[in-house]
């Protein structure tokens, strides 16, 4: 397996990413992956190499410059925050890392996914929501909320969304606006899928209740969020 830093841009920003890839001959589906709230660290980078070991193009996005990484929550609310506030600049980052993977040369560009965590999974529904050119989306525990909701046969990507039932970062009633966002947009394939007993931060090792109380490693929402993935891309990228 190869890995390196890529770096690219967004306007001024100097953005670093992680690219992973299986050694192999030809053009293969890419994935974009989008870190949490703490920025591009070893979590999103495992991720990337895992989606490599399955045969994809992996490239783990830095939206925050530099590879700038959060060292507590007071920090994650200002990088995660400022970005929010102006979701046209957070799509603009989200468009360069797609270009940034479509433009690489064992990149089929036809054949382009994303996946997020937590914060990734908000970067990837509002690249969803303003049609990039993606096969699918999967957010897993992201919050769903979104200033610029989509407009009616604007998404092209098939949508997963995989949420803790428990998680207070996307309660009951932003997950039913985000449903019917969803129909009001005439999205052909969407999904959601809540795993219960999960709180947010369900698919990373780390997360223990140390930094954020109600983020929560649960392995079973893991093992079976991680497979719901697989078979949409093997559905969709194939």
């Amino acid at each position: 397996m190869q890995a390196r830093d890529v770096d690219y841009r967004c306007s001024e920003v100097n953005l670093r990413g992680y690219l992973a890839l299986g050694e192999g001959i030809g053009k293969r589906p890419g994935v974009l992956v989008f870190h949490e709230g703490l920025g591009l660290g070893e979590f999103a980078m495992e991720r990337a190499r895992r989606l490599a070991g399955l045969g994809y193009v992996a490239l783990a996005a830095d939206m925050f410059g530099n590879r700038r990484q959060a060292s507590n929550l007071q920090e994650v609310a200002t990088l995660v925050g400022g970005l929010r506030a102006e979701p046209e600049k957070l799509r603009a980052r989200g468009r360069a890392a797609l270009a940034a993977l479509a433009a690489l040369p064992e990149v089929d560009a036809g054949r382009l996914a994303a996946i997020g965590f937590c914060f990734g999974g908000s970067v990837v529904l509002e690249l969803a929501r303003e049609g990039a050119d993606l096969k699918a989306v999967v957010s897993f525990h992201g919050v769903l909320a979104t200033k610029m909701p989509a407009q009616p046969g604007q998404m092209k990507a098939s949508v997963l969304v995989c949420t803790g039932a428990d998680d207070p970062l996307a309660p009951p009633e932003q997950l039913a606006d985000f449903e019917n966002e969803m129909r009001a947009g005439g999205v052909k394939d969407w999904q959601v899928i809540a795993y219960g007993n999960a709180l947010h931060g369900f698919t990373n090792p780390a997360a223990d209740g140390s930094m954020m109380r109600t983020a929560l490693y649960n392995e079973q929402a893991d093992r079976r969020s991680w497979a719901s993935m697989k078979s949409l891309f093997d559905e969709v990228l194939t």
